[in-house]
Formats: C-alpha cells, structure tokens, sequence
C-alpha cells in the first residue's frame, strides 16, 4: 500500500514530534496520508518487534476500533519491519508512513487494518489488490484469504515487494507489474478488491471483475479531496457507501496525468472551511481526514453558517486533531495567510509546556522527499469566540501542503470555525 511521506524534518518541539507522528485517523477511523516524517525522533521502541507489534495493535489499530479479531491477529502477526528499508526499521511498529522508495511509502499500520476489515475477508476469497507497494497489505490479507492477486505499476517497487513477499513464505500472494486499473481479467472474478492508489472514478474493469455479492474498497475523487468508497455487487448493480474523506498519495502513469481536475497551485485554498459540508448521512465535514477527538457541534453561535469544529481532550498526550491537504507553488506564493475563528475552554498543557493547540502547516516538494513546517498560534486558557490569524512563509520548492488543526496533547476543548488561507505572491 503506498502514501505520501517526507523527510528532511527541521527541528521541532516534543508535543509537535508526537503530533506529526500521530495516528491520523477520522473519528477513531483511518490514517491515509500520514504527514509526519520518517527522520522525526521517536522515543526508544520495546524490547523486541514482538512487542512493539503488540503494542501497535493494543493502541493504535484497536483503539481506533478496528474489532475483527482475525485481522487483529494477522496485524500482530505480519513482520512489517521486513517491508521498510532498513533505515527506517526502528519506526516499523509506530503507526505512520514509511518512505519505500520511487517517491512512496508503506501506509501507517492503521489504514491497513481498516481497509482490511471493511472487506470482511473470508478463507474462501480470491482477492485483488491495486497497488502492491511494499506488499505490506497483501501480507497482511495473506492468512485470511484463500488467495491475494496484487498489481503494482511501478516496476522497482513491484518486483522488490515480490521478492520480499516470497522471501517471506507468502505462497498464496502472485504479483505482476502492470497498470492495475485494467485489473487481472484471467483470474477474475474476485470476492474482494482492495484498492491503494485513488482514481477520479472507479476503473470500469474492477466493477467487471468483481463478483457477484464481492466487496471492493477504493478512495475515488480530486487529488486533494477523495472519499474512501466501499462498492457492493448486488444482483449485478454496485452498492455504493461513502466511508471517509481520504487523502493518497498521486497515482504513477497515465491515470494520473488524465484526470480532467488538476491541481493548481497557483491559487491555495481551502475546501469547507465553515464545516457545513458532510458526507450523505453523517456527520464527518468533507475536505477533512484523519481526525482524532473531533466532531461537528451545531447552534446559532457558528461563526459561518450552523456547524464548526470541536476538538476535545482529557489525557494529556493523546491526539485531537483533523487534516486537509491542498496544492502550492512556492515559486509563485510566497506566504500564506491563515484566518480563523477560535474559541477555547479549559485549554491546558500537554505533557511539556508547548503542547497547546495550533494550526501547523507542512509542505512538501514534488517528489514528497523534501518538506518544512511552520505554525500559527499557540492559544491557551479560555476565551470567547474570536478571530485570530497569521502569516507563514511558504518554501519556493513547495508544490503541496497538508493544514493541520489539532491540540498537539493539550488537554481541554478547542473550537474552529470560519478557516481560511490567502496567498501572498512572491
């Protein structure tokens, strides 16, 4: 499974370490996009991958409500030290993204227990996934399925996973390098799809190959707004259920060059900064991923229109937070301005006395192999509804960007409303 990384993390403080290499998952639900560098400082791992696993699996994946027993096990079970290179090993059993070359990463722990339990595999199943990566996924489904088929377009990166996967013993998981959006027609159907890479739409071969009464997990829509889409095939006609927001990382080839929305970073901008869009149904603001401790209050005092954001903590340390991702060019903004409407109650330190809520913004270079943070704020005590800003200088070799809202281990409830960015030219 592949996701956006970065490295070249500048110094920072302990709470911002722990926030950036945070489990970033929507309402207890799913880390996509894990903005935090492989190089950030962690504390000292357990004693011995079997713990670490162990603990990885108590406090991230279970937490965060993943209750599948079976997959919970094949979570505990699967070496994913032995998907990372071995620089980035000691953060094997820390739920973030891992750089694995060709501009790629292992997706945090998280997702994978997820995606794997929205499938609800079956030992009779016949699964394909899009897009190999590491081959972390296909591992992980390798025990609860009959057989896993895994497509991979980049050739480095799939024929690496698949010397990987039969270093391992994974008998039951036959890779190819090709373009997996036509799908593996010779073996088809499949019980299950799980898709890694997100489309504009949902490649027509995968609805074909899909079996009657399968299930298909996919992230569809723009570059920097996608929704996690869980597709059933009934009596022929798909089932369609908006999951979450999500964020993956660009497709390679020509399904990533066809898309008829491209990002433009000549002109930043957020997307339902007041909150009041939702997914069909719910209550989850779209636009917005991988939100810990958060949830849309509504009432006559929103700042713009009738909902805004409230993120709620009791133990200092643990995450609150909600993402978005947009594009930037640094060669032409030069800042950024951030606008918002803030109001706190009860707001206390974290576990050191930086740990206060901000707003934090990365941003990463083409390749996601180069990025720079920069903040605004903190804010602390209680206060009424007010508005705050602040301006943060935008790197020139900048193409995207990833806004964070979060209480970075603060204890107490953070409000926002009314978000806005204004880029300044260079």
């Amino acid at each position: 499974m592949k996701d956006s990384s970065m490295s070249g993390t500048q110094a920072m403080s302990r709470p911002l370490q722990r926030f950036l290499r945070a489990t970033l998952c929507m309402l207890c639900g799913i880390a996509v996009w894990a903005v935090m560098a492989a190089a950030v400082a962690v504390g000292p791992q357990p004693d011995s991958p079997e713990q670490a696993r162990e603990r990885m699996v108590r406090e991230d994946i279970a937490a965060g409500g993943v209750c599948d027993p079976r997959v919970l096990e094949s979570m505990r079970t699967t070496l994913r030290h032995e998907f990372v290179p071995s620089s980035q090993r000691s953060l094997a059993y820390y739920d973030m993204a891992l750089p694995i070359g060709e501009s790629q990463t292992i997706s945090g722990a998280f997702v994978v227990a997820y995606m794997t339990e929205k499938l609800e595999p079956q030992p009779t199943d016949r699964v394909l996934e899009i897009g190999t990566g590491s081959g972390y996924q296909a591992a992980v489904l390798s025990p609860l399925v009959e057989t896993v088929y895994s497509i991979e377009i980049n050739r480095p990166l799939g024929e690496k996973a698949a010397r990987t996967l039969n270093r391992l013993g994974y008998r039951n998981v036959i890779t190819k390098v090709n373009d997996g959006f036509l799908g593996w027609p010779e073996h088809a159907p499949f019980d299950k799809i799980i898709v890694t890479c997100s489309p504009e739409n949902i490649p027509k071969p995968l609805i074909e190959q899909l079996a009657e009464g399968g299930r298909m997990i996919i992230p569809v829509g723009e570059r920097f707004e996608q929704t996690l889409v869980l597709l059933s095939k009934r009596n022929g006609e798909m089932i369609k259920e908006s999951l979450l927001p999500s964020l993956f990382v660009p497709m390679t080839g020509a399904a990533e060059d066809a898309r008829k929305i491209q990002p433009d970073g000549t002109h930043p901008a957020l997307h339902n900064g007041g909150f009041e869009e939702v997914l069909p149904d719910s209550q989850i603001p779209t636009a917005w991923y991988y939100g810990r401790q958060m949830e849309l209050a509504e009432g006559d005092d929103a700042q713009q229109g009738t909902r805004y954001l409230r993120l709620e903590n009791s133990q200092p340390g643990r995450p609150a937070q909600v993402f978005q991702g947009f594009p930037i060019d640094g060669k032409i903004i030069g800042r950024l301005k951030i606008e918002l409407s803030a109001r706190s109650e009860g707001i206390r330190e974290g576990l050191t006395a930086d740990a206060v809520p901000a707003i934090v913004v990365r941003f990463f270079d083409q390749q996601r192999s180069r990025s720079a943070q920069a903040h605004v704020g903190p804010w602390r005590g209680t206060f009424a509804w007010k508005r705050v800003d602040g301006v943060v200088s935008v790197p020139s070799w900048a193409r995207e960007a990833i806004l964070q809202i979060g209480m970075l281990g603060a204890t107490g409830r953070f409000e926002v409303d009314d978000v806005r960015i204004d880029p300044i030219g260079r």
